[in-house]
């Protein structure tokens, strides 16, 4: 998608949205207004009125893809949210809670009696009813189980059986077989069968009788080639293929790397187990940068900005705690020069700018170095010469901004040893948040954990003590 059809697309959202904020106004506002009139038939009047604006949405939300209701579900307070909900056709409920985010289908499922869940989940495929699966109560669930096929069960059993981050839980079955003895003609008299190709088909698999993986053959292939040859003829033996067990950002960066469109899904014995589409790895990306943008806020993935009050304070409540910690040691070492801002009073205005600084650098220094590792750029030799570099950056951002600094204190305050303090307290703490801006990210990353996650707190708290520390010892010790 170039950079102006994805502009015209979020207008097209954003338009949707507004629409529909539109006749939800309207709605209330004249239905308030018909409920306040005394009128002949007024029941009557009221029920027209009523049933007039919900057809109006019920025929706009018919004529929207349902990620778009998605998007709209999740940009409505929760009362219109339900409001509009319920307009939805019951057919497409199960699109459209895979669509929505885990906080705003958490909000419709509670909404939902049990036979209209059951309904929304039997309309899913075995690798999107795994996806929907941890959000729906058990009975639903079994119900559902008892439901499928014998096949469909056993492909259910396998879609959650890997974890969230693995190919296994991209990958889907509805995919297209042949085997490499036929001719293209034969190919093209099978495929006439289907009313539909599964979405981003741009390859069929071949396999053996033993549904062994033996290559693919592209689309542009069985179009642009002679009829009568036979698919090994013309197939690809040399194709990039994945393991169930394999990480999900591994495919990602797969598929950034060579532009694919999909791929086979092979177990140990190269027996074909599904595909990973395109789709389903840009899902996968969307979901990891947001939940990466939050972590590094210290926030749980997933917050409904709507949701009740007490669910978001309970949300954020746990890095706010180790924030006013922080904080509070914070204080304690700027209180511990008290004598020393009270004799020169420059210190307090200069040391928010240290601290500020610090704070600034390192979160670039974290950025950086999680980006690397989500990249798949950065292996476990390589700490120690990330640290030299970025120690290298650090220290040349504090001589030059920090010699600015201590040019402009000397200036203001005539006092040449207070621009040098300041020029060195900079430097020190550049210095500091380099070092943590590192080691933070790379050793949660050494242990398993989300590098991303409070990265920001980390690193404010780290350059904030630190830069008080810093610039006022060095200032009690050289101007007192």
């Amino acid at each position: 998608m170039s950079e102006t059809d994805d502009l015209q697309h979020h207008d097209d959202l954003d338009r949707h949205v507004r629409e529909v904020q539109h006749l939800l106004a309207r709605h209330k506002l004249v239905e308030d207004l018909v409920h306040r009139q005394d009128m002949p038939r007024h029941d009557l009047v009221e029920n027209l009125v009523h049933k007039q604006h919900v057809n109006e949405l019920t025929h706009k939300l018919d004529s929207l893809h349902p990620a778009d209701i998605a998007h709209i579900l999740e940009a409505l307070p929760l009362d219109e949210r339900l409001f509009v909900w319920d307009l939805v056709k019951a057919e497409r409920d199960g699109e459209i809670l895979l669509e929505v985010s885990d906080a705003v289908r958490e909000s419709l499922i509670e909404s939902m009696d049990t036979a209209a869940l059951q309904a929304a989940a039997e309309q899913l495929d075995a690798d999107e009813l795994a996806d929907l699966a941890p959000d729906l109560p058990h009975e639903v669930m079994e119900a559902v189980y008892q439901g499928l096929a014998q096949e469909e069960r056993e492909q259910l059993r396998a879609a959650m059986s890997y974890p969230e981050d693995s190919v296994g839980a991209l990958m889907d079955f509805e995919m297209v077989t042949v085997r490499e003895d036929v001719t293209l003609e034969v190919v093209l008299r099978y495929l006439r069968r289907f009313e539909a190709l599964p979405d981003h088909t741009d390859q069929l698999f071949v396999v053996d009788r033993d549904e062994r993986l033996r290559g693919v053959l592209p689309l542009n292939r069985l179009l642009l080639n002679d009829p009568d040859v036979t698919v090994s003829d013309v197939m690809l033996t040399d194709t990039l293929t994945l393991e169930p067990a394999d990480e999900a950002e591994t495919a990602a960066q797969a598929f950034e790397r060579y532009d694919l469109v999909s791929a086979p899904v092979v177990d140990y014995h190269r027996k074909l187990v599904g595909r990973v589409t395109v789709a389903a790895v840009v899902d996968f990306i969307r979901e990891e940068t947001e939940n990466e943008l939050l972590s590094q806020a210290g926030l749980k993935e997933g917050e409904d900005i709507f949701a009740p009050v007490w669910d978001s304070v309970k949300n954020r409540w746990s890095w706010l705690a180790v924030n006013l910690v922080t904080a509070f040691i914070a204080s304690r070492v700027i209180g511990a020069f008290e004598n020393s801002i009270e004799k020169l009073v420059a210190l307090a205005a200069l040391m928010p700018i240290v601290a500020g600084i610090g704070g600034n650098s390192g979160n670039q220094t974290i950025t950086m170095i999680v980006r690397a590792i989500a990249m798949g750029q950065v292996q476990h030799d390589a700490l120690p010469r990330l640290l030299k570099k970025e120690l290298g950056v650090a220290l040349l951002n504090g001589l030059v901004w920090g010699g600015l600094l201590g040019v402009l204190a000397w200036i203001l305050y005539g006092s040449g040893k207070l621009g040098a303090v300041m020029t060195a307290a900079m430097t020190l703490n550049l210095l500091v948040a380099a070092f943590v801006g590192v080691m933070a990210p790379m050793i949660r990353h050494r242990f398993g954990q989300d590098p991303a996650v409070g990265s920001s707190v980390i690193i404010t708290a780290v350059t904030d003590s630190g830069g008080f520390f810093i610039f006022l010892g060095l200032a009690t010790i050289f101007l007192m």
